[in-house]
């Protein structure tokens, strides 16, 4: 039962779909223990900033129905600490194409992290997220308007040497809009989507549960809208899409590579089993099997 995993985006080859979500896999090095990491079809690296954060006040995560909640506020060292430190660590252990993600709170930190991001050579796609609900003065205030959001693609697309994804938020209205503005202004690929928005109150304290007050949702329970999100960008873009959003299955990957998606990240899933995406990548093949499926570029959007 030999199946062909291999997927492009934006003429990067990788050896199959599955690629551990920003902030969700560190820099690589804390899942060796568990697994053969270059299994991996690529890793989307802890999110970047220009400057090292110490991230939000603790506590910053809870835990939900079907999913948790974060709000670690994109915790980093810094770009220059990423480069000099974290990468080449990660070149020793992981061997496959590498995504770096990418968040800032100006134009400027965007460029300037792309600058020098874009010159690793193990780095092969840059994604820039604009999809953030756990920090203010940035984050995913670019990701709710289709003009900011054109603004940050056009800006990054000037200094990037590789192929560019802008990561979407759902927490909009139109998410068709923002992606095509992203597109229109030369983004490469579209990532969709980041967490939802939300809450939990300690009934005790009377008060809520995180610091923050709010953080982004993500786990199994937003599954059925992330799906709803990508499908109705892919029928209105021609770029590439990786879709994201509570997949934590063979089946959901399947799913969601159906609605249009061209790979998939999957995130939540590995902080509750470290596994997951090992588990995932090997019983790919079998689930290929039960619905006729050679090749994973076979599987076609469904109308």
């Amino acid at each position: 039962m030999v199946k062909d995993l291999h997927v492009t985006l934006s003429g990067v080859e990788l050896q199959n779909p599955v690629i551990p979500a920003s902030g969700t896999f560190g820099f690589g090095q804390e899942f060796r223990p568990y697994y053969d990491i270059n299994m991996l079809g690529s890793i989307s690296f802890k999110g970047t900033t220009r400057e090292a954060r110490f991230g939000n006040p603790t506590p910053r995560i809870a835990e939900c129905p079907a999913g948790m909640l974060n709000s670690v506020g994109l915790q980093n060292p810094g770009v220059d600490h990423v480069i000099a430190e974290e990468l080449p660590r990660l070149r020793e252990v992981f061997h496959q194409p590498i995504m770096a993600n990418i968040s800032g709170f100006s134009v400027e930190d965007y460029v300037t992290a792309v600058e020098k991001l874009t010159q690793e050579e193990q780095v092969a796609l840059l994604e820039i997220n604009i999809s953030c609900p756990n920090v203010r003065h940035g984050g995913m205030a670019f990701g709710t308007s289709p003009e900011a959001a054109a603004e940050i693609t056009g800006a990054v697309k000037r200094v990037a040497t590789k192929p560019v994804y802008m990561k979407l938020s759902p927490n909009v209205t139109d998410i068709v809009s923002i992606a095509k503005a992203c597109e229109d202004a030369g983004a490469d690929g579209l990532s969709l989507i980041n967490t939802l928005l939300g809450m939990r109150i300690d009934l005790k304290r009377r008060k809520p549960v995180l610091a923050n007050i709010m953080g982004g949702y993500s786990g199994p329970g937003i599954f059925p809208v992330a799906l709803r999100m990508v499908y109705q960008v892919t029928g209105a873009v021609k770029i590439p899409v990786i879709g994201m959003g509570g997949i934590s299955s063979a089946r959901d990957v399947l799913e969601m590579m159906m609605a249009g998606a061209k790979a998939v990240e999957v995130g939540a899933a590995n902080l509750v089993d470290p596994c997951a995406c090992k588990t995932i990548i090997e019983t790919l093949p079998q689930e290929m099997e039960k619905l006729g499926i050679e090749r994973l570029t076979d599987i076609t959007r469904v109308e």
